[in-house]
């Protein structure tokens, strides 16, 4: 997967969709989604790469924290694909 193919391009700033409250639950040891409807448990993956869609950070400067932090090169994809899933589940929406 490629920047092309997700609904954000390198300059925008991912952001959490305002109905869902994004935080880490210490009983669960999770990341955790709130919304009206219900919770959602992330993997540690995924929370991570939400926790820094706070609408300052481009998508750029994202994967490259990202790829700091795991000490890796080959996730660039992994993350295009987070992104594409979760704004189809509209978690995350695209601030530019």
């Amino acid at each position: 997967m490629t920047v092309q193919d997700v609904p954000f391009n390198l300059n925008d700033r991912p952001v959490l969709n305002s109905v869902f409250l994004f935080r880490w639950e210490e009983q669960e040891q999770a990341f955790l989604l709130l919304y009206p409807e219900g919770i959602i448990k992330l993997n540690d993956s995924a929370g991570n790469i939400l926790k820094l869609c706070d609408g300052e950070k481009t998508l750029a400067v994202i994967i490259a924290e990202l790829k700091s932090l795991f000490g890796s090169d080959d996730i660039e994809g992994d993350i295009y694909n987070f992104m594409e899933v979760a704004h189809g589940k509209g978690w995350i929406e695209a601030k530019n």
